[in-house]
C-alpha cells in the first residue's frame, strides 16, 4: 500500500486511477472467508492451554457474576441522532424547540451512549481549504462532553431529502462539478428527478481529498470520537442510488473511482474506526471491492436497515463479519418512536421492538435511535424491555469470570478467565493488566484479536516476578482499536473500585487451600 504522504500528493484524477487493491472480488460467503488475520496483538498474553500437570498447587481466587445493568464502554452502545438527512428533530423544524434544546434534550437521555450527526457536505465546508461546521457540531461535543456520551458522524456526499432544489454538495462547486439526471425513483415515491454528481470528475475529486484531509486533521484520534462511516457513493451516503443507474459512464470507471475514494479514506484516517456499508452492489459501482479493502483494513461494518427491506445477503454478511470488528444497525421505519402509531405484530410486539432485538441475532453493537428526543423518552417508559434488552446484551460485555493463582517456578502465576457475556466479540484488542496498588508494578499483555468472543471465555496468564512481596493487585481492561487503547469497565455485579478495576489478592504459598491435580 502505498504511503499517506505519497497519496494526499498526488493530483486529484490520481485518486480514481489508481489500481484496484482488491480487483473483481466475487459473491461469496463472509461466513468462513478469509479476511486475514485482523488487528496485529503487541505484548501478547499467554492464553493456555494451562494443564495441572505444568503447577506445583493451584487455587480460584476469585470468581464473578454477569450484570445486569447498562455498562458504558467504547465500541459498543446506542446512537441517538442530533442532525439527520432532513436535520434535527421534527419540533426544531417545525420551530417549536432551539437546536441546543434538542441537543441537550438526547444527550440527557439516560440509555443514550453516543451522539451522532448525520449531515450533508455543504454542513461541513461552505468554501475551499476550510471547515466550516454547522453549529450542531459543537452543540453535540460539548454536550457529549457534559453528558459523558462519545460521537459519531457520516458526511453525505449525496441526499435525496433536499432535492431537486439543491444537492448535498457545497455551493462552491456547484457549477464547476458535472450534475447527471438519473431520473425518479419508484420506492421513493417516483414525484422527484434525482441528481447524482460526477464523482469521477476532477474537480469532484480534488475537493474530496481536501475535505477528507480536513476532517481527518481534525477528528481522526479526536478523544470523543467513537466511529466515522466513510463517505460513500449515493443515496444518503449508503453506496446505492436505489432503482435508478449511477451516473457513471461505464462500471469500470464506477469501481475506480469508488475505489479510489475508499483508500484515500483508509489512508488518511489511521485512529478512529471508519465503519462500511454492507449495500449489495444494486447500484453497480465497486461496493464488493469496497467492502472487501475496508474489512481487510480494519473497518467497521453497518447497515441502514434490519427489517422489511433487509436483504438475506447482508444478515449473512453482518452476523459472519471478522468477531474484532463492530456492527453498527439501524432502521429508518417509525424512526420517530411514536408509541401512539407504532404498530404490534400478532404476538404483540412492537414494531420498534421487533427491529431492535434482531440486533442480537446479528451480533451487533450499535443501535440507532434517530433525533425524536422526547418520543424516544416516552417510548422506553411504556415499553421499557427493548432498550433495556439491547442494554444487557448488545456487543461485547466482559468481566473475569475466574481467576486462579498457580505455584510455578518457583512464584506466582495469576491466570485470568474473561468472560463475554454480550453478543459479539471484542471490536479490537481486548488488553489486561495487572498492578500493585501503589502502582510501581504493573504487568500488561493482549488477547488475540476479537477475543473473547460473544458468549465465550478466553484466559490468559501474568507470571509475577518471585522478588514480588505484594499480595493485592488491581485488575484492569483495555480495549486497543487501531493503535489507541481505551478503558473497558468489568460488567460484573460484584463491587469494583473506584477507578473500575477489580480487586484480587494472592495468597501465600504455606496458606491452605492449595490443590494438586483434580
Amino acid at each position: 500500500m502505498v504511503t499517506r504522504r505519497k497519496l494526499l500528493g498526488t493530483g486529484a484524477a490520481m485518486v480514481a486511477a489508481r489500481p484496484l487493491l482488491r480487483a473483481d472480488v466475487p459473491d461469496h460467503l463472509w461466513q468462513g472467508h478469509d479476511f486475514g488475520p485482523g488487528p496485529k496483538v503487541t505484548g501478547r498474553l499467554n492464553q493456555g492451554p494451562f494443564p495441572v500437570e505444568q503447577d506445583e498447587g493451584w487455587r480460584t481466587l476469585a470468581t464473578t457474576t454477569q450484570s445486569s445493568k447498562p455498562v458504558r464502554n467504547f465500541g459498543v452502545g446506542l446512537c441517538g441522532y442530533t442532525w439527520e438527512e432532513a436535520g434535527a428533530s421534527l419540533a426544531v423544524r417545525a420551530g417549536k424547540q432551539t437546536l441546543e434544546n434538542h441537543v441537550e434534550q438526547m444527550a440527557s437521555l439516560p440509555f443514550v451512549d453516543v451522539l451522532y450527526i448525520r449531515c450533508e457536505w455543504r454542513d461541513v465546508q461552505s468554501r475551499p481549504g476550510k471547515l466550516d461546521l454547522s453549529p450542531v457540531w459543537k452543540l453535540t461535543f460539548d454536550a457529549a462532553k457534559a453528558w459523558g456520551k462519545r460521537v459519531a458522524f457520516r458526511v453525505m456526499l449525496s441526499n435525496t431529502v433536499f432535492q431537486p432544489k439543491r444537492l448535498a454538495l457545497p455551493d462552491f462547486l456547484i457549477g464547476k462539478v458535472p450534475v447527471a439526471a438519473i431520473g425518479q425513483a419508484r420506492d421513493l415515491g417516483g414525484a422527484v428527478a434525482y441528481r447524482e454528481p460526477r464523482y469521477d470528475h476532477p474537480e469532484f475529486l480534488r475537493a474530496f481529498r481536501e475535505l477528507n484531509e480536513l476532517l481527518a486533521a481534525e477528528f481522526d484520534g479526536h478523544p470523543q470520537m467513537e466511529f466515522a462511516d466513510l463517505m460513500m457513493y449515493g443515496f444518503w451516503g449508503e453506496a446505492h442510488t436505489s432503482d435508478l443507474p449511477s451516473p457513471f459512464p461505464d462500471y469500470l470507471t464506477a469501481e475506480r473511482t469508488m475505489t479510489g475514494l475508499t483508500s484515500l479514506q483508509l489512508e488518511s484516517w489511521k485512529k478512529t474506526p471508519l465503519a462500511v456499508n454492507t449495500e449489495p452492489d444494486i447500484s453497480r459501482v465497486g461496493n464488493r471491492e469496497v467492502q472487501d479493502m475496508c474489512v481487510r483494513e480494519g473497518c467497521w461494518v453497518r447497515s441502514d436497515s434490519i427489517l422489511d427491506i433487509e436483504e438475506p445477503l447482508q444478515v449473512e454478511m453482518l452476523a459472519n463479519r471478522p468477531p474484532w470488528l463492530a456492527a453498527v444497525m439501524e432502521d429508518g421505519e417509525h424512526r420517530d418512536y411514536d408509541v401512539n402509531t407504532i404498530p404490534a405484530d400478532t404476538a404483540g410486539i412492537n414494531a420498534r421492538e421487533k427491529a431492535m432485538l434482531h440486533v442480537l441475532d446479528l451480533g451487533a453493537n450499535y443501535w440507532s435511535l434517530w433525533t425524536e428526543g422526547a418520543n424516544l423518552k416516552r417510548y422506553h417508559e411504556r415499553y421499557p424491555r427493548g432498550f433495556t434488552t439491547l442494554q444487557q446484551r448488545m456487543g461485547y460485555r466482559v468481566r473475569p469470570s475466574w481467576v486462579w493463582q498457580r505455584k510455578r517456578y518457583g512464584t506466582s502465576e495469576v491466570i485470568v478467565c474473561v468472560g463475554n457475556d454480550g453478543v459479539a466479540g471484542v471490536p479490537g484488542v481486548l488488553r489486561l493488566s495487572i498492578e500493585s496498588m501503589d502502582g510501581r508494578f504493573h504487568m500488561s499483555g493482549g488477547l488475540d484479536a476479537g477475543h473473547p468472543y460473544g458468549g465465550r471465555i478466553r484466559q490468559a496468564s501474568f507470571v509475577l516476578p518471585r522478588e514480588m512481596a505484594d499480595r493485592q493487585f488491581k485488575l484492569r481492561a483495555e480495549i486497543e482499536t487501531r493503535g489507541v487503547r481505551r478503558p473497558v469497565r468489568w460488567a460484573c455485579e460484584q463491587p469494583l473500585e473506584a477507578d473500575g478495576a477489580f480487586l484480587i489478592e494472592l495468597q501465600p504459598p504455606d496458606a491452605k487451600g492449595w490443590r494438586k491435580g483434580i
